[in-house]
């Protein structure tokens, strides 16, 4: 039983195929920078959004299961037409040529970015009603939706969305990977302003989740979402890089209304709103099927903390 893991040399993408190699499953991986494929015995390069049907059914040949990983993010300079081109073209022609010839499953590793802005505040589950408030965010639910519509036709409930909150680990980018910089410094933090609540989720444990929709029995729901058992405060995330990092905590009793007045009073509403929102993510469909949440974030954070700062050593 053959697996195309896409976007196989990213962040996440490395750690599923490890996970499903670990788990038995034959691998082909495939990548849209080929320069960074592995010398592997079946590893093919993405075709272009622009390239032939011919060339996303020949990825295909032999698969079974498709985990699509790979993915446009974190780039300050691209547009909404190269956000929807990688996340969401692309998505849809490779659900097409999977629901053609593959007789398995297709998990689309999605966001909560698809459902819920970064100002949101409040539980993301598999209900919450789909407002997308960033170019990424709209190109990787209309990926969801490309997906869904490629499989419709076929009747089958092969596909699915894997929506997933901020992951970190080693090589992580973006928020996470700069709250860890902020981290390692000894700039005093405001601990009213870092109250609101997040949802995290290891590589690893994403990796897990993929694994868990791959084995699983019985028709796939349209779209899940993980995340870690406990949601966590954004100071909590920060003493524990700090810990790890080991450096003082360093939090002020700092109320949060002077700030959020001065925010106003400067036009950053915005930005307050992303950096005090609370967004808890209910993994409760993935768990009474059967998937465990990671328990032990914090110390995974401070694990990671502590081996980031031994390579910088």
């Amino acid at each position: 039983m053959k697996v195309l893991v896409t976007g196989a040399t990213g962040f996440i993408g490395q750690r599923v195929v490890g996970r499903l190699q670990e788990a038995g499953f034959d691998i082909r991986v495939a990548s849209r920078r080929p320069e960074q494929l592995p010398a592997a015995d079946d590893a093919v390069p993405l075709p272009a959004t622009d390239a032939a049907d011919e060339a996303f059914l020949a990825v295909m040949s032999g698969v079974t299961h498709v985990v699509h990983c790979a993915a446009l993010n974190n780039e300050r300079r691209a547009s909404d037409a190269d956000y929807q081109a990688i996340n969401a073209t692309l998505t849809g022609r490779l659900a097409k040529a999977a629901a053609a010839c593959g007789s398995g499953r297709f998990i689309y590793l999605s966001s909560i970015r698809a459902v819920a802005g970064p100002g949101f505040s409040g539980t993301i589950s598999e209900a919450t009603p789909p407002a997308p408030q960033c170019a990424y965010g709209r190109s990787k639910r209309e990926g969801e939706t490309r997906m869904a519509e490629a499989y419709a036709p076929a009747g089958r409930a092969d596909a699915t969305a894997l929506r997933l909150p901020p992951v970190y680990g080693d090589g992580m980018r973006g928020n996470l990977a700069s709250l860890m910089r902020l981290a390692d410094t000894a700039l005093p933090l405001p601990a009213g302003v870092l109250a609101g609540l997040r949802s995290l989720i290891a590589s690893e444990t994403a990796a897990s989740a993929v694994l868990h929709l791959l084995s699983r029995p019985g028709p796939l729901r349209p779209a899940y979402v993980a995340g870690n058992a406990s949601p966590l405060a954004m100071s909590e995330i920060i003493t524990a890089f700090r810990q790890g990092l080991g450096r003082p905590p360093r939090l002020l009793p700092v109320p949060a209304l002077p700030l959020r007045l001065a925010a106003t009073l400067f036009g950053r509403q915005a930005s307050w709103q992303a950096l005090t929102a609370t967004q808890i993510c209910d993994p409760s469909l993935l768990v009474s099927e059967g998937w465990a949440p990671e328990t032990d974030t914090l110390d995974r954070l401070r694990d990671l903390a502590r081996k980031e700062a031994g390579q910088a050593r």
